[in-house]
């Protein structure tokens, strides 16, 4: 159907993507999240009524939730204890809807996040007596995006 003959829209599916951690898929991931938050200055000279605005430099972060299936993470803070050097991990997060405009006018949307390191706290153990699953939500920085 051309695009002039379609009724419906069809926005990117937040189900329909994929994550990968050091080239390997996480498949327990539920959700992901990438964000490029500018360093912004602002200010005006003399007699300008207006404000300027440039980007001076910025922060990559993010957080990924993931059902807790495989022991990774627990890896990674054991590799750091036993040599003292700070783990950097690559992200990539794909948005691949096949079915939405976004995928038929641009293909997938692919970020890969490079020198992450992990921030906040990282979850060892959870326990609760409501018996849900466990999510972990880890956070982290990245130094670029290519």
């Amino acid at each position: 159907m051309s695009q002039l003959m379609q009724y419906n829209k069809n926005p990117i599916s937040l189900r329909e993507g994929k994550v990968f951690i050091d080239g390997v898929e996480v498949l327990d991931s539920v959700n992901a999240t990438i964000n490029f938050t500018p360093d912004v200055w602002t200010g005006r000279q003399l007699g300008e009524r207006g404000q300027s605005s440039r980007w001076l430099g910025y922060t990559i972060t993010g957080t990924i939730t993931r059902r807790r299936s495989t022991n990774w993470l627990e890896v990674k803070i054991k590799e750091y204890l036993n040599s003292g050097a700070t783990p950097e991990i690559t992200i990539q997060g794909i948005m691949n809807d096949e079915n939405s405009d976004y995928y038929a006018a641009n293909g997938a949307n692919t970020v890969t996040c490079v020198g992450c390191v992990l921030t906040g706290d990282l979850p060892l153990t959870r326990l609760d007596s409501a018996g849900q699953v466990v999510d972990d939500s880890i956070g982290f920085n990245a130094v670029s995006i290519v």
